[in-house]
């Protein structure tokens, strides 16, 4: 009866936006989830970094390619292997008409780099900025950097007096529920200003006149709504209430193509999708273990354990039965094929065989398996709880009895940072192909200045994370790349988390919507443009 009023609301306020917004410039846009925050720097999401990036600039930009290009800054240069100077753009103003200067960037740094940021470990990465004067900054960095334009593409900048006014000078504790003004709020230079907020209903957008830049697009107005079923999002796309879906079912794809009317705009995404392990405390949570000599132990530890699991996923299954062809299986790590240097070594999966992964299970002590938890999201990734669900599937024929915990992204990012998980999934990816964001962030040991941040499982392997941490500061290209893939290799071989594939992203629109689909799955409603309604 939930489901059924939950799918109720979304057609009475798909209705409810038809009637509002009937103008062809006026975007209805959908998608599974919503924004967890308009706190720019709280939470590192892709659905609520590409909301916010409608409002929030950053002092580069990507263009249609991912190439990087100027935004607030209009050029920079490297003065020294640890110096940085930024020009910034004059004349540029934020929502509400105060002036952009080089004491917002220098603020807005600062701001990024605190605990509760989730984009700590980048803005650290750009060093210590300093005003030279009102529109030139300088950076000074403690080691050598070799992809600092990248990591300050991730720096959106605020208004140094605008957060001081609303005491939001800190990025909002997003997974201990804390409330700020920026959470509810936004004040940016960009395209678009905030209308309305509304958490889990809909957020609206208007055009801002006072933009520095040229709109490509026509889009005056944007109005997005969560709507979490996949039949209720393509009935409404269908009936011509919303004109765009962000993430259409795999399994709807086909249909979409043969609808007069609506048409699907299509592409690999940067980013992989895996399964991570509690690797750190001694007893799992959430988990039935069966003692080996006396203890209790936490399998996950047992490489054996980790290997039998990746070996009992069908992955062929999963892409062809679930994702309806619309996936990139794969065994690396990277978000994408260039982040391991196209390597096809990086790149092969271990295969699916049943009997070795039962052989490994019972070298282990595990004969008779196990029971846990996975906590999965259930509308952040593509056939997310349904992939999930799957799994615990297969897991089953090695006799691992895996309960499904899915719940939306607002409940499920929150406890996986708190690491009350033991198995869970994780996508990343977007706009940097290199490895270095993967590499520091993502699977790092655990340590200062936002280290491994996203290793949600805790897992440590001291090899590779010295070959990690030297490829972050080498400035020879080719050591580089020695070293990136020697440490992917070693955590290849260790198992410490479980790929699955690289989603294919399928976007749906009416016919007179047109859209730049790019790799990070992004979308510019500064390029939107809508066709008169006939």
């Amino acid at each position: 009866m939930k489901h059924r009023l939950l799918m109720v609301g979304g057609w009475a306020l798909a209705a409810l936006l038809a009637a509002a917004g009937s103008s062809a410039q006026t975007l209805r846009w959908a998608s599974q989830g919503d924004p967890q925050t308009m706190d720019p720097h709280s939470q590192n999401e892709s659905m609520t970094n590409n909301m916010n990036g409608q409002i929030y600039e950053r002092l580069t930009r990507r263009d249609k390619q991912l190439q990087l290009a100027p935004s607030l800054a209009t050029e920079w240069t490297q003065l020294a292997p640890l110096q940085w100077r930024v020009k910034l753009r004059p004349g540029v103003k934020f929502h509400d008409g105060t002036p952009f200067t080089a004491d917002d960037v220098v603020f807005s740094v600062n701001r990024a780099k605190e605990q509760t940021s989730q984009i700590a470990v980048y803005a650290n990465a750009v060093g210590v900025p300093r005003k030279l004067d009102e529109l030139t900054v300088e950076f000074q960095l403690a080691s050598f950097n070799p992809i600092f334009l990248q990591h300050l593409d991730t720096l959106w900048i605020m208004s140094k007096s605008w957060c001081e006014k609303h005491k939001a000078t800190r990025p909002l504790d997003f997974k201990n529920r804390e409330e700020s003004y920026a959470g509810m709020n936004a004040n940016g230079t960009g395209p678009y200003r905030l209308v309305t907020r509304q958490p889990g209903i809909k957020t609206v957008l208007q055009r801002n006149p006072a933009w520095w830049d040229r709109h490509e697009g026509n889009v005056q107005e944007m109005i997005y709504t969560p709507i979490s079923n996949d039949a209720t999002r393509l009935a409404a796309l269908v009936s011509g209430e919303i004109d765009f879906v962000l993430d259409p079912a795999p399994r709807d794809v086909p249909r979409l193509r043969a609808t007069p009317g609506l048409k699907v705009i299509e592409g690999v995404e940067n980013r992989i999708v895996f399964i991570g392990m509690d690797q750190q405390r001694e007893q799992l949570q959430y988990a039935k273990v069966p003692a080996l000599n006396g203890q209790e132990r936490n399998p996950f530890k047992d490489l054996r354990v980790r290997r039998a699991l990746y070996q009992a996923v069908d992955i062929e299954a999963i892409r062809s039965k679930l994702m309806n062809g619309l996936s990139a299986p794969t065994g690396g790590i990277t978000a994408s094929t260039l982040g391991a240097y196209n390597d096809p070594a990086l790149e092969t999966r271990l295969p699916l065989d049943l009997t070795a992964a039962r052989r490994l299970m019972a070298e282990a002590g595990y004969p008779d398996g196990f029971e846990v938890t996975l906590d999965c999201p259930n509308n952040r990734y593509v056939n997310d709880e349904s992939i999930c669900l799957a799994l615990a599937s297969m897991w089953a024929q090695i006799k691992v009895k895996v309960r499904v915990n899915a719940m939306p992204r607002v409940n499920y990012f929150p406890k996986i940072e708190k690491y009350d998980t033991s198995m869970y999934m994780l996508g990343w990816g977007g706009a940097i192909t290199d490895a270095e964001t993967l590499l520091t962030a993502v699977l790092r040991n655990p340590g200062e200045k936002g280290v491994g941040s996203y290793n949600y499982g805790r897992a440590r392997n001291d090899k590779f994370d010295a070959l990690a941490a030297q490829s972050s500061n080498e400035p020879d290209a080719r050591k580089r790349e020695a070293l990136i893939k020697a440490a992917l290799a070693e955590y290849r071989e260790q198992i410490q988390l479980i790929p699955l594939h690289r989603q294919v992203i399928p976007w749906a629109a009416r016919a007179g919507v047109n859209a730049v689909h790019r790799a990070d799955n992004w979308l510019e409603l500064s390029w939107v443009s809508m066709a008169a309604a006939k």
